[in-house]
């Protein structure tokens, strides 16, 4: 008995040990990207365009990322709900098929997020095209895919079997069930996994470097070519001025405020559809 109890402590300090290291290591990036960014932040940051090396700022780059984001991020739901419900065993039966879609989505998830970068470079190359906002979206929707399908899925397990008896009992159709029943059961969860995606999308840079490419203005078409908050952080922190690369910490600042609005939306909207979520 009393070996029990000292493995339990052993257990339980290890368990305090590691969420103090993964508690203290998000305070310590936040408390650095704070400290070198907040002298350098300003109005000017944010409502000037034209390149930080001449000393304006970044909502290029910040529209850029929004706009890059939010594309991906609609792109890649569009293809994601319809795989997460089909890898349901009630659409798909559990074939070989969506195992396999399982294995390549998991693949596609631990995939570096270069690879897309030179993936979406080679055909841009075969097509002769430039680096645009529209193959930025393209690229960013396929790195969120599977991260945004697998989340998805695991979400519409939890939905209860009784629930959907239930429903095809009074006379729906598994459509029917699938949008009116199971949709708002796994609300917040979907939405949670859509987050996950987005923030993967919009802090990402490797994969829109040769994609998207770079410019000082903001991109009146889907053709044109975009700034983004990362590439902007990239390039601001490789000067060997010690200004420029205060305001490159002053643009993660701004990158780390916009994940952290879209973090604090979520949760409200997740909350307000909680009330058709049975416990």
């Amino acid at each position: 008995m009393e070996l029990r109890r000292v493995e339990e402590s052993i257990f339980k300090a290890l368990m305090i040990i590691s969420l103090l290291i993964v508690v203290g290591s998000l305070l310590a990036v936040i408390g650095i990207i704070l400290w070198n960014g907040l002298p350098a932040l300003n109005i000017d940051m944010l409502t000037q365009t034209g390149g930080l090396f001449r000393g304006k700022g970044v909502l290029n780059a910040i529209l850029g990322s929004v706009y890059l984001a939010l594309g991906g991020t609609v792109l890649a739901f569009f293809l994601s709900i319809g795989i997460a419900f089909y890898l349901q065993k009630e659409y798909s039966g559990g074939t070989r098929l969506s195992s396999m879609t399982r294995l390549c989505l998991d693949i596609l998830w631990g995939t570096p997020s270069i690879v897309y970068g030179a993936f979406g470079f080679t055909i841009m190359i075969y097509f002769q095209m430039r680096a645009s906002l529209l193959a930025g979206m393209i690229i960013l929707a396929l790195l969120e895919l599977p991260i945004m399908t697998r989340a998805m899925e695991e979400v519409i397990k939890t939905v209860p079997q009784e629930l959907k008896e239930v429903s095809y009992s009074l006379g729906a159709t598994r459509l029917e069930t699938t949008l009116k029943v199971v949709s708002k059961q796994a609300l917040p969860g979907l939405m949670t996994g859509v987050l996950i995606a987005f923030g993967r999308g919009i802090g990402d840079a490797a994969s829109i470097l040769f994609t998207a490419g770079y410019t000082d203005r903001i991109p009146t078409s889907v053709f044109d070519a975009t700034a983004s908050l990362p590439l902007a952080i990239f390039f601001l922190l490789n000067s060997p001025q010690e200004g420029v690369r205060q305001k490159a910490y002053a643009s993660a600042v701004i990158l780390l405020l916009i994940i952290l609005a879209i973090s604090i939306t979520t949760r409200l909207l997740s909350r307000k559809y909680n009330k058709y979520i049975i416990k």
